[in-house]
């Protein structure tokens, strides 16, 4: 059995505004395994990449950040000195940041970069961590790699400047990488090879990875388990095969009907209908139900609680495999139905003279 190498339980992560409170990652529970893969999905502001970045520490002022615990292998990272920190963070742990031209520094040359990582997590002399870079450069399919250690990132494709960010992620053989969204700003030709490339470096490492993606194909393709998150938190969480084939959550199945291969035939695209909430409109109960085509407001009037459901885990009053589920919506919606009769009734009978 594979050992448990990463481990957040009851993740917050909220930014204070002016007259509200931004809930970026709301009870985010999450765990991994040695050489598991985990895709995490979600639209534009469903927490994915601050839940990453709480993990390494990245989460800056005035965000505010608790957890009951955040271990990785056996060991607590709350709490821990920023230099105890530092020497799990970027080493044992690395992250490949969504848009490398701004991940890298453009005043210093890639190869700078590299020995810059290399000389502060392994301690090598300059001769040894150039050469480790060029070998680094290598391994991530940049031709001429001792040549382009001089280049500066604007002298090099977004493509190749991604591969110099996965370098630098596994130049010291991390035991978990968190790949937010690796392939967003690059072709669709560049966008398979950089996958292609992680998915041989995990398996050439035996890393864990946790890839944050906005792609269904993506996870579809990379990942054995995904954790589907809104609005700051996991919806669903399953083994990737079962999810495709049976989602339980309305989120899951409304993303997946998204999915382009999915609606060969159709007019027109599937889509779903508004937005992630955002501090001043995130409703009191379930988060989805205004977007939902199966809420029921009597009950989703109530947050719904992540409770274990058949192969992993689902969010949601009316889980989709549920074989009572359209028995109960109907009655709840009756019962509904009548307290609102009932109220308006009562109503009108204190306005009669």
């Amino acid at each position: 059995m594979s050992a448990r190498l990463l481990e957040i339980e009851d993740l917050h992560v909220d930014f204070p505004t002016q007259g509200a409170v931004m809930h970026a990652v709301d009870g985010v529970s999450l765990a991994l395994d040695e050489g598991e893969v985990l895709g995490v999905v979600g639209e534009s502001g469903s927490g994915k990449s601050v839940t990453m970045l709480a993990l390494m520490g990245l989460v800056g002022f005035p965000g505010q950040v608790r957890a009951r615990a955040m271990r990785f292998a056996g060991r607590e990272l709350q709490g821990l000195a920023p230099r105890e920190r530092r020497r799990i963070v970027g080493k044992d742990v690395a992250m490949i940041f969504q848009d490398p031209t701004t991940s890298l520094n453009p005043c210093f040359t890639v190869g700078f970069q590299l020995a810059e990582t290399l000389r502060l997590h392994l301690g090598l002399d300059a001769r040894a961590a150039r050469a480790r870079s060029v070998q680094l450069l290598e391994q991530v399919g940049i031709p001429a790699a001792a040549r382009r250690l001089g280049d500066y990132p604007h002298q090099m494709s977004g493509g190749m400047n991604q591969r110099v960010m996965i370098a630098m992620a596994i130049a010291c053989n991390p035991r978990l990488l968190v790949a937010d969204e690796p392939t967003t700003a690059l072709d669709v030709t560049i966008q398979a090879q950089i996958l292609e490339l992680l998915r041989s470096l995990q398996r050439e490492h035996g890393m864990a990875l946790v890839l944050i993606t906005h792609s269904m194909g993506v996870v579809a393709e990379m990942a054995q388990r995904v954790a589907v998150m809104y609005a700051g938190q996991v919806v669903e969480e399953r083994p990737a095969a079962a999810l495709f084939a049976a989602p339980q959550h309305p989120y899951t199945a409304a993303l997946l009907a998204a999915m382009p291969e999915r609606s060969e035939g159709a007019a027109r695209l599937a889509t779903i209908a508004g937005v992630v909430p955002g501090p001043y409109d995130r409703p009191a109960g379930c988060l989805f139900e205004p977007r939902c085509a199966w809420a029921v407001p009597a009950r989703c009037g109530r947050r719904p609680a992540l409770v274990p459901w058949g192969d992993g885990l689902v969010r949601c009053h009316y889980p989709m495999g549920d074989a009572t589920r359209d028995v109960r919506r109907a009655a709840d919606a009756a019962a509904a139905g009548a307290a609102a009769a009932g109220a308006a009734d009562g109503q009108a009978r204190e306005l009669a003279p």
